[in-house]
């Protein structure tokens, strides 16, 4: 069902080389940016028309109208099943509790008497939010983007997800009432590529945003790589990912319900067991048979996923080998089943997010651990982070100098325009003290007019 590759007795090539040698999903976002262009470019001159003629194509229902109706979010939230709120519930209140202290605060630097720099955090002004359909229903999405969002203070906020013809053309209705628990009620019923187009470029009925952020298939990663530039994009998500470094002191059945558990994502999930122990690897093998028939979406998820060329168990000679495996795959989720498991995690370099010890399931962190599911896939750990709040502020630079501040380091600024050949740099200072006699520094003022 899963395949092995074996890194032991040879020294571990270095850097791409070692990559090159890991199982990753294909995932061309190029050759499906150029399907997703005349897709935008409709939305951008037909707009609103173009999301309705694109939902009855791709999801075989017409809308009468993009945006969701007001009394459809308070009608999802009342039929929510109880027990389903009150998870819900629970894991906003963790998001919050953790988003809550990425929290940036203005810091001012006094560099020299007279001159400072303030850095102050600004959110962006309005983003757009997108929540999967498909395979599966992801209210823990609109969570995870939603709340970060809101602690940066965005003020205008919007959320997309796919119209579903089982809905009547709405988007699922566990969906809707995830977004008015969190009290956001500007909600479209538009998907993939689509939806991206709609927020970057706006329509009759939705504004454009500054950004647009959450997880998607291919056509929603090569929407965002063709407006890049354009909006703000949180990352180009790929297929989901879980790589689990463990020893023999690991519990089989954990590690193999962990690896199932993000193969039932996609077809294209990997699963990448990293272990130094044999007996470890045979039993995984063997407990994933019982394990994967015991579950649903077995044929059309599970074991492509767990057969696919993007799922292995890796065998390493050691854990200090295992740690330089899993810093060159990056992985989106890295769970760490090892002995004194914090101290290994602590080693680590590359991964979106990481799980220690048997009882930091993903499923936990996907769900109300707090922190954030939205993470950087395919290997973009070892460049890029997670959603937070950090997402969606921007950081801005206030240069405050007086007078004599300015003219202590005058003759640098001067020196360092006329090194880079830019005279007008060196003369924007010296304009401001023609006549003034105390800057006599080596160089020589313009002369008034």
């Amino acid at each position: 069902m899963i395949s092995r590759i074996d890194l032991r007795g040879d020294a571990l090539p270095e850097g791409p080389a070692l990559r090159d040698l890991l199982p990753r999903a294909e995932f061309d976002v190029q050759a499906a940016l150029e399907k997703v262009r005349p897709i935008c470019e409709d939305v951008h001159h037909r707009g609103d028309a173009a999301l309705i003629d694109f939902a009855e194509r791709f999801d075989g229902v017409r809308l009468d109208q993009v945006r969701v109706p007001a009394a459809a979010l308070t009608r999802a939230l009342e039929e929510l099943d109880p027990a389903v709120r009150a998870a819900l519930e629970e894991s906003i209140r963790r998001a919050r509790t953790v988003h809550r202290e990425q929290r940036r605060s203005t810091h001012t630097t006094q560099v020299v008497p007279g001159g400072s720099v303030t850095e102050k955090w600004v959110p962006v002004e309005r983003v757009g939010l997108y929540a999967p359909g498909g395979r599966s229903v992801y209210p823990s999405s609109v969570v995870m983007n939603v709340v970060p969002a809101q602690e940066a203070g965005v003020e205008s906020i919007a959320l997309a997800s796919p119209a579903q013809a089982e809905f009547n053309g709405l988007p699922h209705p566990t969906i809707l009432a995830a977004c008015a628990l969190l009290g956001v009620d500007e909600v479209y019923a538009a998907g993939g590529a689509t939806a991206v187009a709609m927020f970057a470029y706006g329509t009759e009925s939705c504004p454009p945003a500054n950004m647009v952020t959450g997880p998607g298939n291919i056509w929603v990663a090569a929407a965002k790589r063709y407006f890049t530039g354009k909006i703000g994009i949180d990352a180009e998500a790929g297929p989901t990912e879980i790589a689990v470094l463990a020893d023999d002191t690991a519990d089989p059945v954990h590690v193999a319900s962990d690896l199932i558990s993000q193969a039932e994502h996609d077809p294209l999930a990997a699963a990448v067991l990293v272990t130094d122990s044999v007996e470890l690897a045979d039993a995984v093998e063997k407990e994933l048979e019982p394990q994967v028939a015991a579950t649903r979406h077995v044929d059309d998820r599970i074991v492509p996923a767990l057969s696919g060329k993007q799922s292995a168990i890796v065998l390493v000679d050691g854990i200090d080998e295992g740690l330089r495996v899993v810093d060159a795959y990056g992985a989106e989720h890295l769970e760490i089943q090892t002995a004194d498991a914090a101290a290994v995690a602590d080693r680590v370099r590359n991964a979106g997010a990481i799980f220690i010890g048997p009882w930091a399931p993903v499923s936990l962190g996907d769900y109300a651990a707090g922190s954030n599911h939205v993470l950087p896939t395919g290997g973009c750990a070892c460049h890029s982070s997670g959603l937070s709040v950090q997402s969606f502020l921007r950081g801005i630079h206030i240069v405050d100098y007086t007078k004599d501040a300015l003219a202590e380091v005058a003759h640098h600024v001067v020196t360092l325009a006329e090194a880079e050949d830019l005279p007008a740099h060196g003369a924007a200072i010296k304009a401001r003290f023609v006549g003034d006699e105390q800057m006599s520094r080596g160089w020589k003022v313009p002369e008034s007019k």
